[in-house]
């Protein structure tokens, strides 16, 4: 079992700048693919970003591409996301999600656990 604990969403301009964090416990997180998610009100959960235990495989939804770095710190259990040029298209609830396994994967169906949930505004 893993628990994620999503932190670092707020209010931001557009052009701006946010910095997600992802806290996971319970079961070795070195050991998952982690991912970011979001959803904005009345659309399905799409994927943003995706990287191995290793951190060396990464993955961009093509909307973020350039602008978005995800990272982790195995020691310290928890996945960044950072998020650079924020534009209005990206306010959405944005979730973290884990799944066991070493393939870096696109699909909500695909992850085992997830977080809760934290809110991204990007105002115009």
């Amino acid at each position: 079992q893993v628990q994620l604990v999503e932190s670092g969403g707020g209010l931001a301009q557009a052009g701006g700048s946010l910095r997600l964090s992802c806290a996971a416990s319970g079961r070795t997180v070195s050991m998952y693919v982690m991912g970011w998610f979001r959803q904005a009100p009345g659309k399905e959960r799409e994927f943003v970003a995706a990287i191995r235990w290793s951190g060396s495989n990464t993955h961009y939804a093509d909307s973020v591409k350039g602008r978005f770095t995800i990272s982790r710190d195995n020691a310290k259990n928890t996945v960044y996301l950072q998020m650079n040029s924020l534009n209005p298209d990206d306010t959405a609830v944005y979730y973290c999600a884990a799944r066991r396994g070493l393939r870096v994967a696109m699909n909500v169906a695909e992850y085992d656990y997830w977080g809760q949930g934290t809110q991204v505004t990007v105002s115009s």
